[in-house]
């Protein structure tokens, strides 16, 4: 049989390439596509109006503060800052002692939100990544532990910390809290999905053990979590009241501790309270400043992964 011979098929549908868009069709679906990147007018005013609900109790602690006591109990109070703003922060750092208030909670907030990244992400990598018996009972177990309010365990807390000789030191705050278990599942959820298994493998065959694979694969990849969790662990540790407040005295406190040296008294001053609360917010606000961007950055860089 010759090539000739054989049928040939006519029934065999033509593609044709796709007709390009016309130069004013490219422009309009440029125009569309520009406009899924730009919000509304609306979107503007839903940002203002938040933007200026999350600032005014801020502007409201320092008006409070700029007064004195009685034109704070007025109606209506001011919303204007008064003239006596540096002189009440002055009284507030003396009475209180909000240097060395300052300085413990520097020290405080500071080893608790290093200790807790470290930790977290330590976990986070075995619970993620390693493979080992009990793995996912014990991830359970941390899981079971936020359910567990913290106030039940503050008396045997407390005896522990007198039966080491901690009562009244700053070691009693921190050796508790040196990990949590919402750090630790943050960043394991973090890891799961951020850091391939083809990449902790292939360490494995160059021969990398475990903390040379946490230390030069892990850590590079957990940056933008880890910057969040520092953050948010560190503003907690700043302003928590209850447990300094039972474990330390008012020779060695911590702000929240000492700010209620300034609440003593028949008649509290309010504008002199509201100064040492604007003291205290003010080491919180400066973090922010110098380390937001990495912060924001960190949040989208887990809220885009995918």
């Amino acid at each position: 049989m010759t090539v000739n011979s054989l049928p040939v098929r006519t029934d065999t549908p033509v593609r044709t390439p796709a007709p390009k868009p016309s130069r004013t069709g490219r422009r309009l679906l440029r125009v569309r596509a520009g406009r899924q990147h730009h919000a509304g007018p609306l979107a503007y005013v839903l940002l203002a109006v938040m933007a200026i609900v999350s600032i005014f109790p801020l502007y409201w602690t320092m008006v409070a503060a700029s007064t004195d006591n009685t034109r704070v109990s007025q109606t209506p109070p001011p919303f204007l800052p008064g003239p006596n703003l540096f002189h009440n922060l002055a009284r507030a750092w003396s009475e209180a002692a909000m240097g060395r208030a300052m300085v413990n909670s520097l020290i405080v907030a500071g080893v608790i939100a290093l200790s807790t990244v470290l930790f977290a992400t330590l976990a986070g990598f075995a619970f993620a990544k390693l493979r080992f018996k009990g793995r996912n009972i014990l991830l359970t177990l941390v899981i079971g532990t936020m359910l567990v309010p913290p106030q039940l365990g503050v008396v045997p807390l407390f005896m522990m910390m007198s039966e080491l000789g901690w009562a009244q030191q700053l070691p009693a705050v921190i050796f508790p809290t040196l990990v949590s278990a919402v750090g630790v599942f943050f960043m394991r959820q973090y890891l799961a999905e951020a850091l391939p298994d083809e990449l902790v493998e292939a360490a494995r065959v160059d021969g990398a053990h475990s903390l040379r694979i946490f230390w030069s694969i892990v850590l590079p990849v957990a940056r933008p979590p880890m910057a969040v969790l520092f953050m948010i662990t560190f503003v907690h540790a700043w302003n928590d009241f209850f447990w300094p407040f039972v474990v330390l005295d008012m020779t060695n406190p911590t702000v929240p501790v000492a700010l209620t040296q300034l609440s003593a008294g028949y008649v509290r001053d309010q504008s002199l309270i509201m100064a040492g609360a604007l003291l205290g917010t003010l080491p919180l606000l400066a973090m922010f400043i110098v380390f937001g961007r990495q912060i924001v950055s960190g949040i989208m860089a887990g809220a885009v992964k995918g």
